[in-house]
């Protein structure tokens, strides 16, 4: 119990969150994860990546067979394993995703949608082999007229840090009457557009339906701005110390920084 709360599901954010600078999940964390799932309690990742590299990298990250779900593409994509639920929801138009890469074409930044379990780019620059370096998620160069064709889930903008601010003050010129979409920062390094139905709320919503839940049952842990919503509509909102004011600004709790084990910090002193 945390405030009353009756924690049913506890969904982790990766990057940032779960994930330190080193790239797996701290044993310390492993263990409380361990724990949760020896009390009942479901245990998953709630992210901006996409379910399929998700699930190919666990083994990697050290958590593979303790992951019940994970709600990907920033909400758009549900996955629940113990369920055996699969659900995709509002991808963005192809023609919608070019209009956007056509407002940005001019300055320095390359696009990237998570698709299938990889990175797709236009052209192949340090951009991209920056982005899939540090997610440690294969790129591929295609031809985005044809794969552009169907809907695909997101857009992502990649860049230099030192170029955000321009970024965001070309996003303000951006507009179509014929499609919906939304523009967030996700990380240091990334400006994403979305369908904004999509939010990682409501894919946890999806999550905790299946189970006969409320997001009153729901723990999250995160740390950029796309974590905001989840945190302030979560039973218990947690944020790691490395997080963003915007998110901190919400949050029930804050707790150690990625790379100290922040986490199972909590874990261990509120919901074990």
């Amino acid at each position: 119990m945390v405030n009353g709360k009756d924690i049913k599901a506890v969904m982790c954010d990766v990057d940032g969150t779960i994930l330190g600078n080193a790239g797996v999940v701290t044993e310390k964390t492993v263990k409380a994860i361990k724990k949760l799932k020896e009390k009942g309690i479901l245990f998953g990742l709630c992210t901006g990546r996409d379910v399929k590299s998700v699930r190919n990298q666990l083994g990697e990250w050290g958590i593979e067979g303790l992951v019940d779900a994970i709600v990907g593409s920033g909400g758009g994509e549900v996955f629940d394993a113990t369920l055996d639920f699969d659900k995709a929801s509002f991808p963005l138009d192809g023609a919608l995703i070019k209009e956007i890469i056509a407002h940005y074409e001019d300055l320095n930044v390359n696009f990237a949608i998570p698709y299938d379990g990889l990175l797709f780019a236009p052209k192949d620059d340090d951009l991209i082999k920056m982005l899939s370096k540090a997610d440690g998620i294969d790129y591929r160069v295609v031809d985005f007229d044809e794969f552009l064709a169907e809907p695909k889930p997101k857009v992502m903008l990649v860049f230099e840090p030192e170029y955000m601010d321009t970024v965001i003050e070309r996003s303000k010129t951006f507009h179509n009457d014929n499609y919906k979409s939304s523009g967030l920062i996700t990380a240091s390094v990334l400006y994403e557009y979305m369908d904004p139905r999509v939010t990682k709320t409501y894919g946890l919503e999806e999550i905790m339906g299946l189970h006969g839940w409320t997001m009153d049952n729901l723990c999250t842990f995160g740390d950029a701005d796309n974590d905001h919503d989840m945190t302030l509509n979560a039973g218990v909102g947690v944020v790691m110390e490395n997080g963003s004011e915007l998110t901190k600004s919400v949050a029930d709790y804050i707790t150690g920084d990625c790379d100290h084990d922040g986490i199972a910090e909590f874990v261990e002193k509120y919901l074990l």
